[in-house]
């Protein structure tokens, strides 16, 4: 029998013999429903040959198991006016599709076996191929990925952050069918899931569906100790009750680095230059500093009257466009500040940025400032917690880099920060000496 885990969200969490996490909300006044189905099975997690995997997988789930054939999955979706779709990043992969909520037991044992089931037959395998090197090159067209996707590099280093998820042309072309298949027998087991089903559809219901399917029942002996979130030694910042995984690979530790990481990139056709600085901030395993990275994000960059926006685009017209941002990440986590301008203006640019992040350190924030950058984090949580698909998205999210009860506490958290909180963050994670840094300029 599920245990049920004591509620704290909205939702309620169930763990089954077999490993599988189950969450679910019923939301009675829809009348659609979200299955949301997240794996530890993300780019971390792959072979040191066989970058690339992770993704590649993706589009190969949908090409059919022994029951199904390929293109199936998405013409019984389609054909009941439903929606679906994949995606993949470092931490996870997860697969999702938005129907009418009467059609659940239609539809939700079908995503099933593609997942446990996937056949990765060979002539699909090289069919398939194709489409993802074209998305690779596709990529190349694009400045802005390409400048974003070298800093992560400087940045990481050797850590997998670092890697595309798409993988390179040369990394693909060393891939095989069965190599694949190894990888997603390890890594798609019930132990490593969480299946998420917000909408019209009632408790029971939902438990009942994901029972009908044996091998969400069965645990599984291919999983290796790793991936299933193993809890790291010590005691956890997350607070009470919570655990987080390491989620490193051997041989591999958190990117450190002193001083200024530098680089510049030459482009043909390009008609402004870009300017990109990053910075590596805490993973889940300290989750409240992340929170105050996103309030100095916000008050950065979000808005007119944002410190940024306003001395560098406002008032001195420097750049076109100036933004930051904040990407909570398990393991190590990514504050980027990019700036789109004229070449002639980089120099003078990053030196006011750096001018700007000793202020933060130095002067004090005001109560006034600090509630704005409040009301817009904690009205924006409102607004991306609206519908099925967003709170799918966000149970299923937070499961799988830590834990799901994680998602309840970010404004309560985000309310809590004094400016001297903001400031100390600043002074140990925004130094105005090391960071690394990416120049993109037309050649």
């Amino acid at each position: 029998m599920p245990q049920l885990i004591t509620p704290v969200l909205p939702a309620a969490i169930f763990k089954l013999d077999s490993g599988l996490t189950v969450i679910h909300q019923y939301l009675p006044a829809t009348p659609v429903v979200v299955a949301d189905v997240w794996v530890r099975a993300g780019a971390s997690r792959e072979p040191e040959n066989g970058f690339g995997m992770a993704h590649f997988l993706e589009h190969m789930i949908f090409k059919g198991t022994p029951l199904l054939a390929p293109g199936a999955f998405d013409y019984i979706i389609e054909n009941r006016g439903g929606m679906t779709n994949a995606v993949t990043s470092h931490d996870y992969a997860h697969y999702f599709f938005t129907t009418a909520a009467p059609d659940l037991k239609h539809t939700l044992p079908h995503l099933a076996e593609l997942l446990l089931n996937a056949a990765i037959p060979e002539d699909e395998f090289f069919r398939e191929r194709e489409v993802v090197l074209e998305e690779i090159r596709s990529c190349y067209d694009d400045p802005d990925w390409i400048g974003f996707q070298a800093l992560n590099e400087s940045i990481y280093q050797r850590h997998s952050y670092g890697r595309s998820v798409l993988g390179t042309e040369s990394d693909l072309m060393k891939h095989s069918p069965e190599a694949m298949r190894r990888f997603h027998r390890k890594y798609y087991q019930p132990e490593n899931m969480t299946v998420v089903i917000v909408g019209g559809v009632a408790q029971e219901l939902a438990l009942e569906l994901v029972q009908t399917f044996p091998q969400f029942l069965e645990r599984s002996d291919c999983l290796e100790a790793e991936a299933i979130a193993p809890v790291i030694a010590g005691e956890s910042k997350l607070g009470k009750g919570f655990t987080a995984s390491t989620g490193y690979e051997q041989n591999q530790s958190p990117p450190v680095f002193s001083g200024v990481r530098r680089q510049e990139i030459r482009l043909p056709r390009l008609e402004q230059a870009r300017l990109l600085m990053a910075w590596t901030g805490p993973g889940v395993d300290y989750y409240r500093g992340a929170y105050g990275l996103d309030l100095l994000s916000v008050l950065l960059s979000e808005g007119r009257s944002s410190r940024l926006v306003r001395e560098l685009r406002e008032e001195q017209q420097l750049v076109q466009a100036i933004s930051s941002n904040f990407s909570l990440q398990r393991e190590s986590s990514l504050f980027t500040i990019s700036a789109w301008l004229e070449p002639q203006h980089l120099e003078r640019v990053e030196y006011l940025i750096r001018i700007c992040l000793d202020e933060l350190q130095t002067t004090p924030i005001s109560l006034g400032e600090l509630a704005r950058c409040k009301r817009f984090l904690c009205n924006n949580y409102a607004f991306s917690t609206e519908t099925p698909d967003q709170l799918a998205g966000l149970y299923g999210y937070y499961n799988t880099i830590a834990e799901a009860k994680l998602a309840l506490f970010y404004p309560e958290q985000i309310q809590s920060f004094q400016a001297e909180d903001l400031q100390n963050l600043a002074r140990q994670h925004l130094s105005s000496h090391s960071y690394a840094v990416t120049v993109v300029k037309p050649c």
